[in-house]
């Protein structure tokens, strides 16, 4: 039998143990809502290093590296090339 892997690395035994139960016993709702939460905080955090290390982007072209970052270049040009056609419409 493979031994149980932790989800995280710098949190002890005891602790992860106390999360799990505080996630179980929150309702569908909340844990949803906390996932949402936790989705938009990373989104944030990624599109501030995007930021950082392209200061020269607008906002539109930091979406843009975002969306090739986490879904690949193909979509990312689809979505330009769509953004370029809506401007010319």
């Amino acid at each position: 039998m493979t031994p149980k892997q932790p989800y995280t690395t710098d949190t002890s035994t005891e602790a992860e143990a106390i999360q799990l139960e505080l996630l179980r016993r929150m309702s569908p709702e909340d844990r949803i809502a906390k996932m949402c939460n936790l989705s938009a905080s990373l989104r944030r955090m990624a599109f501030d290093a995007i930021r950082r290390v392209h200061p020269e982007l607008n906002e539109v072209e930091v979406r843009l590296k975002f969306i090739e970052s986490t879904y690949g270049k193909e979509l990312a040009a689809e979505v330009r090339n769509h953004l370029q056609k809506r401007e010319t419409t």
